[in-house]
């Protein structure tokens, strides 16, 4: 096939203009003071078609030649042991180890540090932001979810999802998470190879995939949205439900995620230090997404469902009030633009529970100290972790 040549082919879409002028986009301009063009394009479009060649050798050379849980066993021990250059281990393990435990010279332990006291304080609003924005807002790229269906992500049910995604963003964001051979690190291999292994699968297994539209399976740029995600989008969540960050703990949460990217294999140049890069990068890929598509709907009802469906609470007018609580911060978080497209149903008296919250976080942040907001966030999302590996009957990375 010839090289293909993208273009920013949405850059005069509806949505997309709309999204940069008038809704979370032009929000996101004015927070961090962004000066988007597509001057860079060329430069961030050829990682469409890039993809993490480390992780797919290690799932070709260990997980295809051998069962998936003796493979599994095989790299828990790298990740935990670690990979010295004389090592009789695959040639494919050699060379991911010695990437991810070369600590990478503009790590600041202290910025990491700070960073995950950041997503610890916030409490359950961090859990909030996750979910009813920066998840169900991502549904609304119709090209980065195609992954998700074609490996039937909608069968295995939005309670298992979101399961994975909240051991996966609790076990990196805890103090000292991401030293080598600590949790956090180990959670994030295990999810570097989960997507060498997807990706590999969706090219071997389905062939009606669009390269040229979609880009290649799980690629190198939709990791870098992905991640801004969990970054620029998380914390712009953050502010709108009333939190306030110092400039340290900002710059520790991209630095932490900057960490993370690393980790996963995502190239440096495209894991950006501040709000202002992210917001620059977010804008140029956004010009290649598509709006919701059907696909996009059924995940994102799926996700909204999912109290209904969750066996954690016992009562069903609970799952009921908990469902019309995510639809509210769905509402006040998103576009209603993008709302509409994910066809969010409306609720009445939507603005009342994130504008209360809005107010009694002002007053809570006043009147309890740091280092107990801190201690409190972390043991009510450790809380929320183990109910849900609880119904899941297992951790998700094992």
């Amino acid at each position: 096939m010839e090289k293909t040549i993208l273009e920013p082919r949405f850059k005069d879409s509806p949505h997309f203009k709309d999204f940069w002028t008038t809704g979370n986009g032009k929000q996101l301009i004015d927070f961090s003071g962004a000066e988007v063009s597509f001057k860079d394009f060329d430069k961030f479009s050829r990682y469409f078609y890039h993809v993490d060649e480390l992780g797919d050798d290690i799932v070709k050379e260990v997980y295809f030649t051998k069962k998936f849980q003796e493979a599994s066993r095989e790299i828990e021990q790298y990740i935990r042991k670690g990979v010295s250059e004389t090592d009789d281990v695959p040639a494919s393990v050699q060379s991911l180890f010695q990437q991810t435990q070369a600590v990478p010279n503009w790590l600041d332990y202290n910025l990491l540090k700070s960073g995950a006291e950041l997503c610890m304080r916030s409490n359950v609003d961090s859990l909030i932001s996750l979910r009813d924005y920066c998840l169900i807002g991502g549904y609304d790229y119709a090209y980065l979810n195609k992954p998700l269906i074609v490996t039937e992500a909608l069968k295995k049910g939005a309670v298992k999802r979101l399961s994975e995604t909240l051991d996966f963003w609790v076990n990196v964001t805890r103090y000292n998470a991401l030293e080598i051979h600590a949790k956090g690190y180990e959670f994030a291999i295990k999810t570097r190879l989960i997507h060498s292994y997807a990706r590999l699968s969706i090219k071997k297994h389905y062939k009606n995939w669009d390269t040229e539209n979609w880009g290649e399976p799980i690629n190198s740029w939709d990791m870098m949205a992905t991640y801004i995600g969990f970054s620029l989008v998380f914390l712009h969540s953050l502010k709108k439900l009333g939190n306030t960050f110092s400039d340290e703990e900002e710059r520790g949460l991209f630095h932490l995620w900057k960490y993370v990217g690393y980790l996963l294999g995502i190239p440096e140049d495209l894991l950006p230090d501040d709000k202002k890069q992210a917001t620059e990068y977010f804008y140029l890929w956004t010009a290649i997404q598509p709006p919701s598509d059907k696909d996009s709907i059924l995940l994102a009802h799926s996700l909204l469902n999912e109290s209904l469906e969750n066996p954690i609470l016992k009562y069903g007018f609970q799952k009921k009030m908990l469902r019309f609580l995510h639809i509210s911060c769905t509402w006040f978080l998103l576009d209603d633009a993008v709302c509409k497209r994910l066809e969010i149903p409306k609720v009445f008296g939507k603005s009342v529970f994130p504008n209360t919250k809005r107010f009694i976080n002002k007053i809570y942040n006043n009147v309890v100290s740091r280092k107990n907001r801190i201690a409190k966030g972390n043991k009510d999302q450790m809380q929320v972790l183990k109910d849900y590996l609880r119904v899941t009957q297992q951790s998700n990375f094992h």
